[in-house]
């Protein structure tokens, strides 16, 4: 074993040891599918100055979405419900009560000179009466201060940090930066007080926050009078804990709340998926891992069976990866981590098939060779597909919310993990495996000294694809014109988390199965109602707009069960996907579009950028175009679907494009057609193989995962079979067409 591979197993040992830790001592969260949490109802109130109406419900669901975020709570509910209440549904919450606190409050934070001390008898809620824009507040000590009226409000703050400073003896605080006029508000707030002399109360600044000062410094004395400071920071000190600096911190960046709320119910809600959806997934995944994995021992043989290991051990690392994290799991998030397996298959496959060449065209003496070729040949095509895959994520994360960016997480820490799965764990067993004496002398059983059916296939054939591109880009437009018209025909059928919809709660005499209630309400024509448990003997209903015809046959089905139940509550419900979110999550996906054309632009040229793009656009109108014709919902699941199947078909065409940038450098004077086809006989066999490996996965969860998991699954099988063909038969073509219509340039491109 030389240091390299010495180097390669400590590492892998290392990193599996942690995660089995990790695994073993930190609880995963389980999401509200799966686990149910805890549910709040707020209510807003109005205000002398603002009435409580739906507009500003809307807004202070915005607000409270991004407090929720801030608290670590991953893939919440958030839904309007009526004209002002708001349903908050927390999965895995340790604390409902300090979660409620900090939701409630209005966080008004507001920045006032101090002019000077009052009585003590001063009244701290009323004006002065000779001063009226004065008023009077204690400070931290309980000193009354005179505050002047207030110079900068929390609009004026850029953000908000929570730090410790062992050095310099200030403890936990909290960092302020102001932007735009409030930088140049917070000069002149401290050059007025810096006038003043040291000691005098005047040279004070109030900080305060919902109509309580928790933090008065004084102006340093090294600050000149009427310039201020002017490097727009500063910082709230005071005896803060950790958790009180950073949740004063999330206070001050999430803003305040357009009206007061007030919690007027906390209860405990059961997870919204019933056991037998659950187990009935868990069975999918595990027939579905276990089939992928017997693929691929049975197309690669002995490196199939140690990438097999590889995947065991990319699960490991991803699980715990997400449980350091404190990531959320929901059912689809399960599902599409059990897919990520399949697809963690694909470098793997790179790698194995790459070697094949090496080894079958006699370039290499050995398998050990080969595959140490064939992973040096990967490399660029696995590099090029999971950073553009990266960029997305990364983009997801910072530009979008909840479950889309929780989303992000997830795909950024699979794709992380399926590369370290594959070239570091799976590298190690394989290169030890070949090196072995017996292995060596029966080079066939390694699975690498074999051509593979569907490659001798495809060369003994030698498909001439893109001699006719103009055909196949017919062909791909009849097929967006197909799907165009579904969706112009038939419509997009929006969940009920885009759109709302009606939910009724019912207050039983006993404790009712909520499987059975979901049961019913399928047989009776309501397959899409979500139902809960709510507290020792509720039940609530969520579904989408309903008649009152409809309501009078819900209701019914459900005292057929129970006997007696009465209707608490029945009131129309928001979007829990709302328009704020939906809105800057088509930002970070069209911006995450950008960024990876840019990319691709850079490591080839700007035609197959826009190619690649062209065919993932292309994948996306037909997949929502099928889901229109056959009349399914569009929804959250679906969402994480179509984002799944956008980084597979970028996947596909950057694993293509590679291949044509090698290719076009060993033959410069060779035309891009013949150079694609060319292309395409080569990578045609790691295509066909990893999505073969996502397909067992896929068909095990649409046909064995129950109605929970249908169209996720079915969204991805389409997704799957459309990306395949984009990324040969409308990139290829797409790039050749744009190739032709640009002056004269070698296709290498840059790199």
């Amino acid at each position: 074993m030389n240091r390299s591979v010495r180097v390669r197993a400590l590492l892998a040992l290392a990193v599996i040891a942690l995660c089995l830790y990790i695994a073993a001592t930190v609880p995963v969260r389980l999401g509200l599918d799966l686990r149910g949490g805890t549910q709040l109802v707020l209510e807003t109130r109005s205000t002398p100055t603002t009435d409580a109406d739906s507009e500003a419900t809307d807004r202070t669901l915005e607000v409270l979405r991004g407090r929720i975020d801030g608290l670590g709570v991953a893939e919440p509910t958030l839904v309007r419900s009526g004209e002002n209440r708001i349903i908050v549904e927390l999965p895995g919450v340790q604390d409902p009560k300090r979660a409620a606190d900090v939701l409630g409050r209005t966080a008004q934070l507001t920045f006032h000179p101090v002019l000077g001390t009052a009585d003590s008898s001063g009244d701290a809620s009323r004006p002065l009466p000779k001063r009226p824009r004065e008023h009077v507040l204690p400070d931290e000590s309980g000193t009354p201060l005179r505050l002047g009226a207030a110079a900068l409000t929390g609009e004026d703050v850029k953000e908000a940090a929570a730090r410790f400073d062992q050095q310099g003896g200030a403890g936990w605080h909290v960092t302020v930066g102001f932007e735009g006029d409030g930088r140049t508000g917070w000069a002149r707030l401290t050059g007025e007080a810096a006038c003043h002399p040291a000691g005098d109360p005047a040279r004070r600044v109030a900080i305060v926050l919902d109509d309580k000062v928790i933090s008065s410094p004084q102006v340093d004395p090294s600050v000149a009078c009427r310039t201020g400071i002017r490097d727009g920071a500063t910082q709230i000190t005071g005896s803060f804990g950790p958790e009180e600096a950073r949740e004063l911190s999330l206070l001050v960046n999430g803003g305040a709340l357009p009206v007061p709320v007030e919690t007027v119910e906390q209860r405990t809600v059961g997870p919204t998926l019933g056991a037998q959806a659950i187990t009935a997934s868990a069975w999918a995944a595990a027939i579905g891992t276990a089939l992928t994995s017997l693929f691929i021992i049975g197309v690669y043989r002995l490196v199939g069976v140690l990438a097999a290991v590889g995947l065991v051990c990319y699960g490991l690392v991803s699980y715990a990866a997400l449980a350091a994290l404190g990531a959320t799991l929901t059912l689809p998030g399960l599902a599409g981590f059990v897919l990520a397996i399949g697809m963690a298959v694909d470098a793997n496959v790179l790698v194995f098939e790459r070697a094949r060449e090496e080894y079958t065209a006699r370039r290499r003496p050995s398998t050990r060779s080969a595959l140490t070729a064939g992973f040096r040949n990967a490399f660029s095509a696995i590099a090029d597909s999971n950073i553009t895959t990266l960029i997305a994520a990364a983009l997801l994360f910072f530009l979008a919310s909840g479950p889309v960016r929780g989303f992000g997480v997830t795909l950024g820490i699979g794709v992380l993990a399926s590369m370290f799965s594959a070239l570091v764990i799976t590298r190690v067993l394989a290169e030890v495996a070949v090196s072995r004496p017996r292995v060596r002398r029966r080079p066939r059983l390694t699975g690498i000294a074999t051509t593979g059916a569907v490659r001798a296939r495809l060369t003994r054939r030698n498909p001439r694809l893109m001699r006719r591109s103009r055909r196949w880009l017919v062909v791909s437009a009849a097929a967006l014109v197909l799907a165009g018209s579904g969706i112009a025909v038939r419509g997009i059928d929006l969940g009920v988390e885009f759109t709302g919809g009606r939910l009724i709660e019912y207050g039983t005499t006993s404790s009712l199965d909520p499987d059975r209630v979901r049961t019913a309400l399928a047989d009776a024509g309501f397959p899409r109602a979500v139902v809960q448990s709510s507290g020792d003997t509720g039940l609530t209903v969520r579904t989408d707009p309903l008649t009152n015809a409809e309501e009078t046959e819900v209701t019914g089905t459900v005292r057929e069960l129970v006997g007696r139940a009465d209707k608490v509550r029945d009131e129309l419900i928001g979007p829990s996907l709302g328009e704020e979110l939906r809105r800057g999550a088509l930002i970070a996906l069209a911006v995450a579009l950008g960024a990876q054309f840019f990319y691709l632009a850079a490591r080839f040229r700007w035609v197959f950028g826009t190619a690649a793009v062209v065919a993932l656009a292309h994948d996306v109108v037909i997949l929502v175009g099928v889901f229109a014709w056959l009349g399914r919902p569009v929804d959250g699941v679906f969402l994480a679907a179509l984002l799944t199947v956008i980084g597979y078909s970028v996947n596909d065409s950057v694993v293509l494009f590679d291949r044509v940038r090698e290719l076009a450098r060993k033959s410069p004077g060779a035309l891009l057609s013949d150079i694609t086809d060319q292309a395409i006989v080569q990578t045609l066999p790691r295509t066909v193989n990893t999505g073969m490996g996502a397909a067992f996965i896929l068909t095990a969860l649409a046909v064995l995962g129950g109605s929970s998991l249908t169209d996720f699954a079915l969204a991805l099988l389409i997704g799957l079979v459309v990306g395949t063909y984009s990324s040969v038969l409308t990139a290829a073509p797409v790039a050749i067409r744009l190739h032709h219509r640009t002056p004269p340039r070698q296709p290498s491109g840059s790199t």
